[in-house]
């Protein structure tokens, strides 16, 4: 039954979302605090100790993000996945919350790696557990399918963690390794100059070429594997697709960094030493990873041009994000 001049099934009601005459609009302000208001003072409480207590973690990691040129792209893996999350606020709504106390398990167990990291005074331990107890509380306040829903963009957050040393030594070597031998064997084929290698160093006529840490192309693997996971998770839907995607950007990014030192050997044979560092130096690998960053978008392209000969492409194999945002 309706009102004259009302149609059947509207509601008199006014919904949550609007403004009554005389009512004052929700400020930004208001809205959060319907959004935090569930979690009661305890919960607040809880998420201000926490943060009190990884205050140190968070501001030595930053710092390091400042600092260290080979996890530069920390700043922007954190707003990534803040943006994944945003994009994927329709279907967040929709998963059912089932709060859990395994969740404060896990934030135990997190703040025990936290400790532990700090006796041994173990930067990856610390940071980990930062990543374990936000998973947490997640886990406490809203359940396990919200965390699932939510999978890839906290793994994402992985990529803004250094690794730890140990293995940070074990992956620089070969690399600076397989650079050299690139490097070497392009250059041997070319015949421009006499070339030699030992070990990761380049023998040029006139002078010695070292390919140090720094030029063993670990920056830019690292940054192009965050490149491509986010990339594969926003425009790619297909699973074995994204692991395609990411497991070839590490040849890719291998071969990349042999070419820019096979040109930075061939600038410092013709033009001199300082060819090889400063500013001709640091510019080359921005080049560099911006053609690497091409190869990958063109190799995606390839990829989907095969898919659609094959007829193993469908509309739902388009952009996975761009799709969820439009729902």
């Amino acid at each position: 039954m309706a009102l004259a001049g009302t149609k059947a099934g509207t509601s008199l009601t006014p919904s949550a979302d609007e403004v009554l005459p005389g009512q004052k609009p929700p400020t930004k302000f208001s809205s959060l605090w319907q959004t935090l208001r569930p979690f009661g003072w305890q919960g607040l409480l809880l998420v201000a100790v926490l943060g009190v207590l990884y205050a140190p973690v968070v501001k030595l990691l930053v710092y390091q993000w400042y600092n260290d040129a080979d996890y530069s792209h920390g700043f922007l893996v954190p707003i990534l996945s803040a943006y994944l999350i945003w994009a994927r606020r329709d279907k967040l709504r929709q998963v059912v919350k089932r709060p859990s106390a395994w969740g404060m398990i896990v934030v135990l167990g997190s703040l025990g790696l936290l400790f532990l990291g700090s006796l041994g005074a173990e930067l990856s331990l610390a940071r980990v557990s930062l990543l374990g107890t936000i998973c947490g509380l997640i886990i406490y306040f809203s359940g396990w399918p919200v965390l699932r829903a939510m999978t890839f963009p906290m793994a994402f957050l992985l990529f803004a963690i250094p690794i730890p040393v140990v293995v940070y030594n074990e992956i620089v070597f070969p690399l600076q390794f397989l650079a050299s031998r690139f490097a070497t064997r392009v250059l041997e084929m070319l015949n421009l100059f006499p070339i030699m290698r030992e070990g990761n160093v380049l023998v040029l006529p006139h002078m010695s070429l070292e390919v140090v840490e720094a030029c063993s192309g670990i920056r830019s693997l690292m940054s192009l594997l965050a490149l491509a996971a986010g990339y594969g998770y926003v425009v790619e839907r297909s699973l074995v697709v994204r692991w395609l995607l990411v497991f070839a950007m590490v040849p890719l990014a291998i071969v990349s960094n042999g070419t820019r030192v096979m040109i930075t050997a061939i600038m410092a044979n013709y033009i001199g030493p300082k060819a090889a560092e400063g500013f001709m130096h640091e510019f080359s690998g921005w080049v560099i990873f911006v053609v690497a960053t091409i190869l990958f978008l063109a190799l995606h392209s390839f990829i989907t041009m095969v898919r659609k000969k094959l007829g193993w492409y469908d509309k739902g194999s388009g952009p996975a994000v761009a799709a969820q945002v439009g729902q």
